[in-house]
C-alpha cells in the first residue's frame, strides 16, 4: 500500500492545494529538529572548549601555594606571610600518596612578566623555574629540541625552553632560535626547546609566552635562596587527588605553624574536583538541551497533528465515498498516517541537514583559533539516528489521532457532509 501510486498522488495533491498551510506546518517540524541539532552541537562545542583547558594538566593533579594567615596559632599572629622551602619539597616527595611533586617559581610572582631581550629586541614574558617532572603534571609537547632534564637541575645549567610567541617576537623568520641565547635580568640562557601550546583560551595564551628554566638555576640566578613559590602535585593512580590534597595541606600547615582551621593560610586548586564539576555541569546542560529541543520538536509535531485534523474534516465527504466504495478502515487510517509521516519526515530531514550544515560551517570558522573557548562542535552519529527515530515515531503518532477520527466517520454521514 505504501508503494501505491494513487496514495502518493493524493498526498501531493493535498500539499499543492494548500501550499502555505503545508509550508507553515512543515516549518514547525523543520525548526524543531534544526534547533535540537544546533543546541546539541553548541553544547558539545562549549564542552570540548572548556574540557580542552584540562588537557594541559593531569586530571589527578592539584596545586598549593602560600597565602597570608588569618588565624593566630602557637603564638603566631594572624596576617603572617611565609614561604615554602626546598625542605618542603623533599618532605612531600616522601609521601606514599603522591606520584609527582614539582616545585615552581615565577619571576615577579604569580602572573608576573619580565623583559626578555635578544640584541635590540625586547619582549615581556613569564619566566618560570621548574623541574623536569612538570611534564607529568602539564601536557607539554615540543616542536623542536628537548625539555629540561635532571642534569640541567643538578648542574644548574643556564638553559631554557620557550613558547612560540617568544620566537615570533625576538627572532626573524629566517633565524634559527634553537641553540641561540636570550637575556633574562642580565643572565644569558641558551634555548634548548620550543613548546607547542596545549589547551585553549587563557591556558593556551600562557603556554605560548612562557620561558621554562631549571628550578635550581632560577633560585641561584635570581637570588631566590631556597624559596618555593608553589607545588604542582599529582596523586598516585588509586588515590583520589582530593584525599592527597587534604593530607598535603594538613602537613604543610603543621610545618609552617598554621592553624588547622585557617582555610585561607594555604591556597589550593584541585584539577580533579574542577574536572568532575565541569563534567557534571555539561551532563546537566545536555539533558536540558534535549528537554528544550524535544519540546520544540513536539510543538512542531502537534502542529502537524492539528493540521491533519483539519485535513480530515475537509475531506470528510471524500472519505465517505472511499468507505462506500469498499475502502477498509485500515486503508483510511494508513492513508492519513502516511500523509502525516511524509510531511514530518521530509521537513525533519531538511531540518537535520540544515543543522548539521550550520554546525560544520561554524567548525570551519573556529578551527583557525586554538585559543577559542568554543571548540569542535559536533553531533554524534548515534544522536542523529536517535533524532531520526524520534522523528519517524512522532510523525506516525501525529497522524494517529486524525486517522482514528477519520476511521470513525460512517459512509452515510460522510456523504451527507457539506
Amino acid at each position: 500500500m505504501i508503494f501505491e501510486k494513487d496514495s502518493w498522488q493524493e498526498i501531493l495533491a493535498t500539499i499543492k492545494k494548500n501550499k502555505l498551510r503545508t509550508f507553515l506546518t512543515a516549518f514547525g517540524v523543520f525548526w524543531g529538529i534544526f534547533m535540537l541539532v544546533i543546541m546539541l552541537g553548541s553544547g558539545s562545542g562549549l564542552r570540548h572548549g572548556v574540557l580542552k583547558e584540562f588537557q594541559g594538566s593531569a586530571t589527578n593533579s592539584f596545586f598549593v601555594w602560600t597565602q597570608t594567615t588569618t588565624k593566630p596559632y602557637k603564638g603566631m599572629k594572624p596576617g603572617r606571610n611565609y614561604n615554602f622551602k626546598n625542605a618542603d619539597t623533599k618532605f612531600l616527595m616522601q609521601l606514599n600518596e603522591l606520584e609527582v611533586v614539582s616545585p615552581q617559581n615565577q619571576l615577579g610572582g604569580y602572573e608576573g612578566g619580565n623583559n626578555v631581550t635578544r640584541g635590540v629586541k625586547t619582549g615581556h614574558f613569564q619566566v618560570m623555574g621548574v623541574y623536569p617532572s612538570l611534564t607529568a603534571v602539564e601536557n607539554i609537547r615540543l616542536k623542536e629540541g628537548r625539555f629540561l632534564n635532571q642534569n640541567d637541575i643538578l648542574e644548574k645549567r643556564k638553559v631554557c625552553v620557550v613558547g612560540p610567541r617568544i620566537i615570533d617576537m625576538l627572532f626573524t623568520k629566517t633565524e634559527t632560535a634553537l641553540g641561540d641565547y636570550l637575556k633574562i635580568n642580565g643572565v644569558n640562557f641558551k634555548i634548548i626547546g620550543i613548546i607547542i601550546p596545549q589547551g585553549s583560551g587563557q591556558q593556551y595564551r600562557e603556554q605560548e609566552q612562557k620561558i621554562h628554566i631549571p628550578f635550581t638555576t632560577f633560585q641561584n640566578a635570581f637570588n631566590y635562596g631556597d624559596v618555593v613559590g608553589w607545588f604542582a602535585i599529582t596523586s598516585k593512580t588509586k588515590v583520589p587527588a582530593s584525599v592527597a590534597e587534604e593530607k598535603v595541606i594538613g602537613l604543610l600547615k603543621e610545618r609552617h605553624k598554621i592553624a588547622p582551621a585557617d582555610n585561607q593560610g594555604i591556597g589550593h586548586w584541585n584539577t580533579e574536583v574542577q574536572f568532575n564539576k565541569m563534567n557534571g555541569l555539561f551532563i546537566g546542560i545536555e539533558w536540558l538541551v534535549w528537554f528544550v529541543g524535544a519540546g520544540t520538536l513536539a510543538a512542531g509535531v502537534i502542529g502537524v497533528s492539528n493540521i491533519m485534523l483539519i485535513v480530515v474534516r475537509e475531506r470528510t465527504k471524500e472519505i465517505g465515498v472511499k468507505r462506500a466504495l469498499g475502502a477498509t478502515p485500515f486503508h483510511i487510517m494508513f492513508q492519513i498516517m502516511l500523509e502525516s509521516l511524509f510531511l514530518t519526515s521530509v521537513s525533519g530531514f531538511l531540518g537535520l541537514a540544515a543543522g548539521i550544515g550550520v554546525i560544520r560551517l561554524i567548525n570551519q570558522l573556529i578551527e583557525a583559533d586554538p585559543t577559542s573557548m568554543f571548540q569542535n562542535p559536533t553531533v554524534e552519529l548515534s544522536v542523529v539516528f536517535g533524532a531520526l527515530s524520534i522523528l519517524l515515531v512522532s510523525g506516525a503518532f501525529a497522524g494517529l489521532i486524525p486517522a482514528r477520527k477519520a476511521n470513525k466517520i460512517s459512509p452515510v454521514e460522510a456523504l451527507r457532509y457539506e
